[in-house]
């Protein structure tokens, strides 16, 4: 069955057409029965379906269907690897095919502008480059079985404190290069079926209701064609929503929003045109939704379960290695941590899955290590046994060759919800950690949180330090398979770990108050902001070791095309070499820096990015493609993408902070300044060749040169020339500047001070 939305178009009453912009249910579109218009389900599920067929709950797990619970996005990010998220993707959309569900609410691509959102452990990374093509990779994986997605939470989501009311009071190039791109990038590369708007305001308005985020940026310039749908219970005052660009309202507020629809119309305050483009909307994803209504499959759970084991394998990011990984065969080990036991694998809130099956590390170790032996060590939260605890694990410990040490975050700690206040592990098992390093100092630790903490306790006690996120139902198995060395560890960090909260860029402005939260650090956020200040840090984004090492070499920069045509671009050609023993993969990243510009830059940022895998001893010459973007920034005066004539450097390397590779290119670009008119500044007239000459010339007609003093311009330059000639004895009067202001206009042409859009 399809349907003929240009005929239903014409058959729906006004009152349906209405109760269509809204849900029926929690999880469900409206339906039309006599026309014979279906419902469809949606759920949540960024790394797991959370599928609740009927009404369900939003919170719990008791109506939810059981299926893989993959790796989150703080975690399988570390993979950089999108090619992973869309085999994933495609898992996640065979899962939805077998309950009949239509759209799959995720992925979320919000930035961690500070390490305290409660909700990171949902999000791909600060850096907005990795999460648009981690982003395409999974939506390209969902929608290519035909089930749609839901890429969230626009925009400017960062906090989880009073998130439904806070103002995000953003300037418009920080919104531009750093909080809107990676929807940019899932939205021209892949269409997906839905964008769901977030909670929260933007610069006063709150996001359902901004028609300059809804349609302006999203339909006019991204070129959005599917449907806006609000975060649940996002939607404050549905009539200004529906005029702003928001299409459906979930969940329903039956009773109150379609009778408010209804009324607006019959009111003229809503042209019947705009109701009909937002019924078209929702009708357009229907009709794409429908198909998986009759299909009757199932999917394999032992293979997804699998794949969730080789997605943590390569995720998990090893952070240090003094010679104690892999594990050497016949050694004795000691697992100590609850965590082994009682792992815990996910985050918690809206994306909490109800798994297939859990795996645990001991069973693990046990299962492929042999000699394992086993102590808690501490309690989920501290708790009363806690001394008890620690003396057991220290004698286990000291009878072990070799301690695995399992720590985190309780998941009390990091939740959809509320932020944290703090970036430290629990001190009961900080306190278990350096017990157990006191008799045995052949420790690995690994840690199992969501979002970045604090390891100045922990580093110094551990020989080995493995970062596995929060890995899913398979987190276990893919832990173990690094431990021993069956997988060779890839895994890079998709976000700066620091020495200190107060060190994070956004530490003076998060979380806000009042109701009002400003991004006072701009564009500085993540590695920007501590690449700036020249921030020591723990571990840089981009960071990561193997069990093998890796050489780049042979680098070639090549560019073509031209800034003056909108298609400027670079490939960037290096060749990399495993100089170690085992088969292992790299991942070659690619950062550009402005040397010179006239408006504050960011040191470097990540364009571009590729995962290479080779057997030891092998090379392989890999390409990155850079565009026009790559150089560009956000001009506020022009009001777009602009790139400014002068060097850039390329720089490759395995992290932000080790590029031992690097390439000077220089661009030519139209020029950038704005026009020269009365109320330019001296500096402004005298830095532009034409504007000198013709202030050079006025001033040989027989004036004192006081305006060509270098040493006065230092003093002067800053002022309008309006003003210096209102001013006796400074060379121009009014009558001298109004002449060469005509004079530069008319040998000028227009377009030398106009920069093309270069939107990707």
């Amino acid at each position: 069955m399809t349907l003929d939305i240009d005929h239903l178009l014409t058959e729906l009453t006004l009152e349906e057409k209405a109760s269509l912009t809204s849900g029926s249910g929690f999880w469900y579109t409206a339906p039309v029965e006599r026309l014979g218009i279906p419902r469809i389900m949606v759920s949540d599920g960024p790394h797991g379906l959370r599928a609740q067929p009927g009404e369900g709950d939003h919170v719990g797990l008791g109506g939810s269907l059981p299926a893989t619970c993959f790796p989150t996005a703080s975690a399988i990010a570390s993979a950089w690897n999108p090619e992973l998220l869309h085999r994933v993707g495609r898992a996640l959309a065979q899962e939805a095919r077998a309950c009949n569900l239509s759209v799959i609410l995720g992925p979320g691509v919000n930035m961690k502008r500070s390490p305290l959102c409660g909700r990171n452990f949902e999000y791909f990374s600060e850096d907005p480059f990795l999460a648009g093509e981690l982003a395409v990779g999974i939506v390209d994986g969902i929608q290519s079985r035909g089930v749609g997605t839901s890429v969230k939470h626009y925009a400017a989501n960062n906090q989880e404190t009073d998130r439904l009311r806070v103002d995000a009071q953003i300037d418009e190039r920080t919104l531009r290069e750093i909080y809107l791109p990676a929807f940019e990038r899932v939205v021209t590369a892949s269409q997906p079926w839905t964008i769901m708007c977030s909670y929260n305001k933007v610069n006063g308005r709150s996001a359902s209701e901004n028609p300059w985020l809804l349609q302006t940026v999203l339909r006019d310039e991204f070129g959005f064609e599917g449907l806006v749908v609000s975060d649940w219970g996002a939607v404050y005052h549905r009539v200004p929503a529906l005029l702003a660009g928001l299409d459906l309202e979930m969940p329903p507020a039956l009773g109150r929003s379609p009778e408010e629809v209804v009324a607006a119309v019959q009111a003229g305050e809503v042209p019947t045109e705009v109701l009909d483009a937002r019924v078209r909307t929702v009708l357009e994803l229907v009709a794409k939704g429908m198909p998986v209504l009759d299909v009757d499959e199932s999917f394999d759970a032992d293979a997804h379960h699998a794949l969730a084991r080789e997605a943590a394998a390569e995720s998990i990011v090893l952070l240090k290695n003094d010679g104690l990984l892999p594990l050497a065969a016949g050694t004795s080990v000691a697992v100590v941590g609850e965590f082994a036991r009682t792992p815990r694998y996910q985050g918690a809130g809206s994306s909490q899955v109800n798994p297939t099956r859990v795996d645990t590390l001991l069973d693990e170790l046990r299962a492929g290590h042999g000699d394992v032996t086993f102590a808690a060590g501490y309690g989920i939260g501290e708790t009363a046994d806690d001394d008890a605890l620690r003396a057991e694990a220290e004698q286990v410990a000291a009878a072990a060759d070799t301690v695995v040490m399992v720590i985190g975050l309780p998941g009390a700690d990091e939740s959809e919800g509320f932020d944290r206040t703090h970036l430290d592990l629990p001190a009961n098992q900080r306190a278990a950690l350096a017990a157990v390093a006191a008799v045995n100092p052949d420790v690995v630790v690994v840690l199992v949180n969501g979002s970045t903490v604090v390891l100045g306790d922990v580093v110094p006690h551990a020989r080995a330090l493995v970062e596995a996120w929060l890995g899913g139902q398979a987190a276990a198995g893919g832990i173990a398979d690094v431990l021993t060395g069956a997988v060779n560890p890839s895994g890079r960090l998709a976000e700066t770990i620091p020495h200190r909260l107060e060190d994070n860029s956004s530490y003076l402005n998060f979380p806000g108050d009042s109701q009002v939260v400003r991004y006072g650090e701009g564009l500085f956020i993540g590695y920007r902001g501590y690449d700036k200040t020249r921030t020591d840090v723990a571990f840089p984004f981009g960071f990561g070791l193997s069990y093998t090492s890796f050489a780049l070499s042979d680098l070639t920069v090549a560019t073509a095309g031209s800034v003056e045509a909108g298609d400027l671009s670079a490939t960037v050609t290096v060749t990399v070499t495993n100089t170690g023993d085992r088969d292992g993969a790299e991942v070659v990243q690619v950062y550009v820096q402005d040397e010179e510009s006239t408006v504050s830059r960011p040191l470097r940022e990540l364009k571009g990015f590729t995962k290479v895998v080779l057997a030891a001893g092998a090379s392989e010459t890999v390409s990155v493609a850079l565009d026009q973007r790559s150089f560009s920034f956000w001009s506020s005066r022009l009001g777009r993408w602009a790139v400014e004539a002068g060097t850039f450097v390329i720089g490759v390397g395995p992290s932000s902070r080790d590029l031992p590779l690097s390439e000077t290119v220089t661009i030519d670009a139209p020029r950038l300044a704005s026009p020269l008119t009365r109320d330019s500044t001296l500096e402004e007239w005298m830095g532009d060749p034409v504007g000198r000459r013709l202030v050079e010339g006025e001033i040989a007609g027989g004036q004192a040169a006081v305006v060509l003093d270098e040493e006065l311009l230092t003093v002067i330059g800053n002022m309008p020339m309006s003003t210096l000639a209102s001013f006796g004895g400074m060379s121009l009067d009014h009558d001298a500047l109004d002449r060469i202001t005509e004079q530069w206009q008319q040998e000028v042409p227009t377009t030398s001070h106009q920069i093309r859009s270069t939107k990707a």
